[in-house]
């Protein structure tokens, strides 16, 4: 009978197995809430201003989102990295406030409100603008609540209790009070000049309210007789053609421009006398020949009548296609010299039509015609109006067609010389995505240009009214009016004054150094230069903006939003400046906020020095980026000091036409500074394949269902992982590519959770005293962390989170972690090397940790409440990690570096071996190389190879002939046969 030998001995329950509860699996979405609701129960935020009183402040101003809708992605992404740099603030041991803020007025908002009356074939000029208002109102809070739900979903940690909007009382009185300062300083007139108008809104856009979109228009060219020619008498009876995509504009004719300098040919052709620019005139009948309403015949020739520059046309006039319909259009149209005239297209002159164009507007202007508004602000013509009255509206494209009643009537004239399909590019409203006009109404403007002058009379003292500059009255009768709120309808008779700049007066203190150019325009390019942009060529994109940019327009006719206070002298144009009654205004808004206006006893405001029925009660609403470009006054200077400014505004790069632009000149204009020290544009977010999201493109991807999906965690890191600066993509491949470097972290941690399990201080070893390994892991981690706290303060969280993953990644698990875990598993417990390792365990967890909470917020609380589990303590209290100092004469990266390199030729090496399966895992390998200065005992635990040789030519591999230790693993020459124990292995089991 055979003897069966004994089974080997399992030496398992001796090794010491990294042990935790953490799991690999996250479950985010289901473990985020319960996160969440804890922060809630024990006032983190709150909690975390009392530890950092006292601190370095570092103020994030929140850009108010508008409260109307779920949060898209682009909420998501801009949130995210708020509040990522919010919490690395804090990590850096700074007090990092947060308050978050919404834009409540306006027209997205009003739009939303009227939709839902036009489904109940309802109008709102039918509603009590009271009752409007606060539906609005309603509308605006309601959303808030659930925007605010989302966000804090989302881990943004701010005083959700006590937020910033901008239709609180205190915030509308603040902004009411910003309005007069412009007013109390000159900064303020009201002038009528072309503005971007919404015929379908029926109000004022500010260009941040403006898209652009492709759209079919009709061009036309159109001839207008020469009637008087002092320079060039041949041309009188000649025909000046003018070419056009906007032929409703051509019925508020009242000029023809020329350039001087302009070569200009007259020919007659198929029986007529033509006028172009000499370099345009094949183009233009080329169009004529094959558009819509052609005149000429296939072939027609042409001879040349008169050449000339266009300084013979100065005094030269024409008349109106459609003069026979006598009144306006028999009036006389001069020839103007226009430097904006070019021969890029067209025909070389231009038709004016100073109601529907800035150059325009300007031209006429100066040449004393003025608008006669004629198109109302539904976009129809006037129903007094000769031609077309009561018609429109003009941006129907019927209406404007080529055979619409503008070209019909045209044609019948005889001036109707073509009419085409044109594409090009046109502004549209972003809220009802209709066409916009250039209009002129009766506006509020702050001039851009307007030279210094403290000397204004009044300034300083009560019951003085703005200077009057070039009183203006429409030579036409005027159809436009107020909303009919309070007493709204704009006066005919009132001009409409302007008035000079002042010196913009600081709210306290001292003021900066201004801009040789004491205008608004050179106060905000000189802010400019003093402002941090990230990234730099930020820079150049606000500052030619604000070279190019008109006055400001801050008026809008509608009902929702901040009310313009201000009373206007019914005989003179000329606004009230007391301010007596403005502080009357004032504690009336912040009794009652901007409703108080329109309601107002305004004999009461205005008190007993000044009669109401002198005055017109304005009733024109702020501009919303007025309203949000004072958020500064009523959030940081009102929470944090007079004077005050923010460390950081940080929006998406639309912002620099809009919340960044506005902040600026209302700041420069009442402070003479910007409100911020430094501003970080980021980029849109696009689907996977690049391109814009859009519910008709079915691509929109919903942060909201990511969140719901794989947490909140993952949307956080992808946002990080972005080079934000420019346009990132989100969708399932890239979203793949974000949960694997979670998952590598998630492990990271669980890993150091799992091989510190028992840990106490009295296994703590001094740097002195651990293996070189441990001090070079630890030289590595002083690496990193000026690498993070460098990255985190120039906010390139991109750069921050790739560094921290490949550390976790390349230092840790494929390298330190791989080379310990034999010393972790089987030293013994006393050991100096296992000790050494799980002090620079502990030493990294609790700076990983640290470095991962900022981006990976409610992932690090979990780590570290696995740890540490408390009700009361948080990972987000804690401060950027102090580590161990490292002795300096040390050598480190050099030989290090070389070291894993020789690794890594190591491991490719022995991997074909693998392949063939000559060895199943390096332990199985022997190594030879050249003569190294390192211990064999040493390179071999390096490498997680048998033994090593030296001596050799090169890296040479073979399997070893040792047998295997039953407890560790290795192939040693001690071990008598396999499954018996090294000598290592004897003494910890002994």
């Amino acid at each position: 009978m055979t003897d069966t030998p004994p089974p080997a001995r399992d030496w398992r329950d001796t090794v010491f197995l990294p042990k935790t509860d953490f799991p690999m699996k996250a479950g985010l979405a289901q473990k985020e809430p319960a996160i969440l609701d804890r922060w809630a129960r024990i006032g983190i935020y709150d909690r975390l201003r009392e530890q950092r009183e006292g601190r370095e402040r570092f103020i994030l101003h929140d850009g108010p989102p508008y409260a109307n809708g779920d949060i898209h992605m682009g909420h998501a992404m801009n949130k995210v990295l708020k509040d990522i740099i919010v919490r690395s603030q804090s990590l850096l041991g700074k007090d990092a406030p947060y308050v978050p803020g919404w834009d409540c007025h306006g027209l997205p908002i009003e739009w939303k409100i009227e939709e839902a009356y036009r489904a109940k074939k309802k109008s709102k000029d039918e509603v009590p603008a009271a009752e409007f208002r606060a539906e609005c109102r309603e509308y605006a809070a309601k959303w808030v609540g659930v925007q605010r739900g989302q966000f804090e979903r989302l881990g943004i940690m701010g005083d959700w209790a006590d937020p910033y909007l901008t239709m609180n009382y205190a915030s509308e009185a603040a902004i009411a009070g910003e309005l007069l300062k412009f007013a109390m300083s000159g900064q303020l007139y009201r002038g009528a000049k072309p503005v971007m108008w919404s015929p379908v809104e029926k109000t004022a856009l500010a260009e941040a309210e403006v898209e652009y979109e492709d759209v079919t228009s009709t061009q036309i060219d159109v001839a207008f007789e020469i009637v008087e020619a002092p320079n060039a008498p041949e041309l009188v009876g000649a025909h000046a053609v003018i070419w056009t995509t906007t032929p409703w504009t051509i019925p508020v004719n009242q000029a023809l421009a020329y350039g001087e300098e302009i070569e200009y040919t007259a020919i007659r052709v198929a029986g007529r006398v033509l006028l172009f620019a000499s370099d345009l005139i094949v183009d233009s009948l080329a169009r004529q020949g094959s558009s819509s309403s052609p005149w000429l015949s296939e072939g027609s020739g042409w001879t040349v009548v008169w050449s000339g520059k266009g300084t013979a046309l100065a005094g030269a006039v024409a008349r109106h296609p459609m003069h026979h319909l006598g009144g306006f259009f028999a009036k006389p149209r001069p020839f103007l010299a226009g430097d904006f005239v070019t021969t890029d297209a067209g025909t070389g002159l231009v038709h004016m039509a100073p109601d529907h164009g800035e150059d325009d507007f300007a031209l006429c202007k100066a040449n004393g015609i003025d608008p006669v508004f004629a198109v109302t602000d539904d976009g129809k013509y006037r129903d007094d109006w000769a031609w077309l009255g009561g018609q429109g509206s003009v941006i129907n494209q019927k209406f404007t067609g080529p055979d619409g009643p503008i070209c019909t009537d045209l044609r019948e004239a005889g001036a109707l010389l073509s009419a085409a399909p044109f594409q090009h590019s046109y502004p549209h409203s972003w809220r009802s995505k209709a066409r916009v006009i250039f209009r002129c109404t009766p506006q509020w403007f702050i001039p851009m240009d307007r030279s210094a002058n403290s000397d204004l009379p009044g300034a300083g003292r009560s019951a003085e009214i703005g200077e009057q500059s070039e009183p203006w009255e429409p030579k036409e009768p005027s159809p436009l009016q107020g909303r009919g709120l309070g007493e709204g309808d704009v006066s005919q008779s009132s001009a409409l004054a302007t008035a000079p700049l002042p010196n913009p007066l600081p709210a306290s203190g001292e003021r900066e150094q201004a801009s040789n150019n004491p205008t608004l325009r050179g106060l905000a390019l000189d802010a400019i230069e003093r402002t941090r942009w990230i990234p730099a060529r930020s820079q150049n994109r606000i500052r030619s903006m604000v070279e190019g940019r008109p006055d400001w327009v801050i008026s809008r006719q509608r009902a929702w939003g901040v009310p313009i206070p201000l009373y206007v002298k019914s005989k003179t144009g000329d606004y009230l400046r007391d301010p007596a009654v403005n502080a009357r205004i004032l504690d009336a808004f912040t009794a009652g906020g901007a409703d108080a206006w329109f309601a107002a006893d305004h004999q009461a405001l205005l008190g007993t020095s000044h009669d109401l029925a002198d005055y017109e009660v304005v009733s024109d609403i702020l501009d919303v980026w007025f309203d949000s470009g004072s958020t500064h006054v009523f959030t940081v200077e009102a929470r944090y000091g007079e004077g005050v400014r923010a460390d950081l505004y940080l929006e998406g790069s639309d912002q620099h036409r809009g919340w960044f632009q506005s902040s600026l000149l209302e700041s420069c204009g009442t402070r003479g500074r910007a409100p911020y020290d430094a501003v970080l544009t980021h980029g849109f977010a696009l689907d996977g394949n690049g391109r814009k999201m859009s519910k008709s493109l079915g691509n929109v991807v919903d942060p909201l269902k990511i969140i719901g999906e794989s947490g909140a965690d993952i949307l956080r890191l992808w946002v990080a992982q972005t080079d934000y600066f420019e346009d990132v993509r989100i969708g399932k491949e890239v979203l793949a590519g974000t949960g694997d470097t979670y998952r590598k972290l998630r492990n990271t941690f669980r890993y150091l959770l799992g091989a510190l399990d028992g840990f106490t201080d009295a296994e703590r070893v001094e740097v002195a005293d651990m293996p070189a390994l441990e001090r070079y892991v630890l030289s590595e981690l002083g690496r990193l962390d000026r690498e993070l706290r460098a990255a985190a303060e120039a906010f390139e969280f991109n750069r921050y989170t790739r560094a921290l993953a490949d550390f976790a990644n390349d230092d840790l698990s494929a390298f330190f972690f791989d080379i310990r875990k034999d010393s972790l598993y089987c030293d013994a417990a006393d050991s100096v090397k296992r000790r050494s390792y799980r002090t620079v365990l502990d030493v990294l967890f609790h700076a990983l940790v640290r470095y991962a909470a900022p981006v990976l917020a409610f992932t690090a609380e979990e780590v570290w409440q696995a740890r540490y589990p408390s009700e009361d303590g948080s990972v987000h209290f804690l401060e950027w990690p102090e580590l161990p100092a490292l002795p300096g004469d040390m050598p480190m990266g050099t030989e290090w570096a070389d070291l894993r390199r020789l690794r890594e030729a190591v491991t490719e090496a022995i991997e074909p071996y693998r392949r063939e399966k000559t060895v199943r895992s390096s332990l199985e390998a022997e190594v030879t190389l050249p003569e190294l200065p390192l211990p064999a005992d040493d390179l071999a635990e390096l490498f997680i190879t048998s033994t090593v040789h030296q001596g050799g030519d090169g890296i040479a591999i073979a399997r070893s002939e040792h047998h295997k230790c039953g407890r560790c693993w290795r192939l040693l020459p001690e071990v008598a046969e396999d499954g018996a124990l090294c000598h290592r292995c004897e003494e910890v089991t002994a």
